[in-house]
């Protein structure tokens, strides 16, 4: 099923690399410390990183529940994009961020809340 629509496959790839990028990140905020340490940050991270997962095999194995998790993920990768927007100048944070809004605009659509028009991947 994936291969059959591409908007559908290109949003699964960019769960998989918000996945990857948000535990990337949280080993790389947790050594840094500081604000990057934070509880409510690396949880954001990680909850971010786990509904990413979640969504890509919802959509891998065709589940008609897809749309469901495709739209808590899109919040949530909202939030975590703000959250690593909100830290600076950092490379790592920054190149996170991106990788959020790429996922929660292409999940936004697989979830019907935008039309494909409006998805920035």
């Amino acid at each position: 099923m994936p291969d059959s629509h591409p908007s559908l496959r290109q949003c699964i790839d960019n769960c998989h690399q918000c996945h990857d990028l948000c535990l990337q990140t949280v080993q790389y905020c947790l050594a840094q410390g500081g604000r990057y340490a934070e509880a409510s940050h690396v949880r954001l991270l990680l909850d971010c990183s786990q509904v990413c997962h979640t969504s890509e095999d919802f959509m891998l194995r065709g589940s008609d529940l897809h749309p469901l998790t495709c739209g808590v993920c899109s919040q949530v990768c909202e939030r975590c994009a703000e959250a690593c927007e909100a830290m600076g100048d950092d490379s790592l944070v920054k190149q996170c961020a991106e990788a959020c809004w790429r996922c929660a605009s292409s999940c936004a659509h697989m979830a019907g809340l935008r039309m494909p028009e409006e998805v920035e991947v």
